[in-house]
């Protein structure tokens, strides 16, 4: 399997263009320290699965993707049957894409091809993970999938992820858009995990989808489970008004913030797989 490095083009990024050096110190510190620390938690109850050499029904290659000074690591997933789809996922704060692997040998059997990439700071990806740099890495990584996989490109973000998935939707031609355990934005999520009020000077400004979402014209997916404990389904149907009549909410009962990936039930992963393949996919009208 041969490593490719594609340069992206550098892009303007506006939805972190407010953030002040105080505010990116301290979310440059924090999202270091919690993904590491999710990280190690992972590696001690064995959560993370060691990259197979070939594993049945799908090819993996390995990719160095450049964005700006960083150099990612990510993983292409490809049916090795017909492609129907294809999808770039951006993961959550605490995963590396070895934990995604299960996931992409899911979709890949339903004929979706997918690429996973480790935002920079990330696993074996270089640089700092300030707002800015994880745009221009999703931004990246969107444009080497164009050069992979031709045809329609679909997004999904995964909590984290749906932040800087909503934020690079008026950047790239996104066909579809799923979001998985997703937050209204960054200051909202800040609270959830028990950033208290005094601090919220220091939380950016960053990752409101509203705007964004009210401006996407393609059909969207919203997956979210009710044992969320994380980010809570209001928070799923808030996101769901603001995409309007574009958009699915499906409800997952019994799975906790982490489990869609942990686990990779079916019952999650199929009707998303479902939506990435599908002519016309079931949006309410």
């Amino acid at each position: 399997m041969a490593n490719a490095v594609i340069d992206a083009p550098a892009r303007p990024l506006a939805g972190a263009a407010r953030v002040t050096a105080a505010q990116r110190a301290a979310f440059v510190l924090a999202l270091s320290t919690a993904s590491r620390a999710i990280h190690v938690r992972d590696l001690l109850m064995d959560r993370i699965p060691r990259l197979p050499v070939q594993p049945s029904g799908v090819t993996l290659t390995p990719h160095i993707i450049a964005s700006g000074r960083s150099r990612l690591d990510a993983v292409f997933a490809a049916p090795s049957a017909t492609t129907l789809g294809t999808v770039l996922i951006c993961h959550g704060i605490g995963e590396i894409i070895a934990q995604w692997l299960p996931i992409q040998q899911l979709l890949a059997a339903r004929g979706v091809a997918s690429l996973v990439f480790d935002y920079s700071g990330y696993g074996r990806s270089t640089g700092r993970p300030t707002p800015a740099q994880l745009e221009q890495d999703a931004l990246a990584a969107f444009t080497h999938l164009r050069g992979l996989a031709p045809g329609p490109i679909s997004l999904l973000g995964f909590s984290l992820g749906t932040g800087i998935a909503a934020a690079i939707l008026h950047q790239v031609p996104v066909h579809r858009l799923v979001l998985c355990a997703a937050f209204t934005s960054f200051r909202a999520a800040a609270r959830r995990v028990g950033i208290p009020p005094f601090l919220d000077p220091l939380v950016p400004p960053v990752w409101s989808s509203e705007s964004a979402l009210r401006a996407f014209n393609q059909p969207v997916l919203i997956v979210h489970s009710t044992r969320d404990r994380l980010f809570p389904v209001a928070m799923a149907e808030q996101l769901a008004n603001w995409c309007g009549e574009r958009a699915r909410l499906h409800v997952v009962h019994g799975l906790r913030h982490n489990e869609p990936f942990y686990k990779a039930p079916a019952s999650y992963w199929d009707p998303i797989a479902e939506f990435l393949t599908a002519s016309h996919p079931q949006i309410p009208a």
